[in-house]
């Protein structure tokens, strides 16, 4: 297969997972964001590169979003949220911060492959990625390409567009944006 078949198969393949997410749970997430104080990000590998982009978006709309993990990052407290990207839904280091978050008395929310994971048990919202595990071949869900690269891209497009459903709802112009876009490089 050619360099553009395989664009055009993976294409194919996040039209067919993303037509599977709930509308009703990306919502539930939209409306988290929007009442919460702060809002901090975390996720492993590529899941947290995802998740870095999301919280850059965030930061460019003028919300207190934070990736967790970084020197510059604040003290959680009772009316944030954690969001937590993670396939498996069961690394060890998320979900000792999920337990942490949710014994601050934080809201956590989870992306994830796997809803009945651990973090998915411990979270106030789950919202499923119907994608197929980097482990395992046994999976409804199909894909030519290798590991979690399915689950990442999808990740990222969701994570993109709960931006726009914020930015709609807080009625904020792409333009706008620019003002708290880095200057210095």
């Amino acid at each position: 297969m050619k360099t553009t078949q395989y664009l055009a198969e993976i294409e194919n393949e996040l039209n067919r997972t993303i037509e599977l997410i709930s509308e009703d749970e990306a919502e539930k997430l939209v409306d988290h964001i929007l009442k919460s104080k702060k809002i901090f990000v975390a996720g492993a590998g590529r899941s947290g590169f995802m998740a870095k982009s999301f919280v850059m978006r965030m930061m460019h709309m003028g919300l207190d979003a934070f990736v967790v993990g970084e020197t510059v990052t604040p003290g959680l407290e009772k009316d944030d949220i954690l969001i937590i990207a993670s396939g498996s839904g069961e690394t060890k280091s998320l979900v000792s911060m999920a337990e942490k978050a949710k014994g601050l008395e934080a809201s956590v929310a989870v992306v994830t492959i796997s809803p009945d994971s651990t973090i998915g048990k411990i979270s106030d919202l789950a919202i499923k990625i119907p994608a197929k595990p980097k482990a395992g071949a046994d999976s409804d869900y199909k894909t030519i390409q290798p590991m979690g690269s399915l689950f990442e891209q999808s990740l990222l497009l969701l994570f993109d567009s709960i931006i726009l459903s914020v930015m709609e709802q807080k009625e904020l112009a792409g333009q706008t944006m620019f003002g708290r876009h880095a200057n210095l490089e």
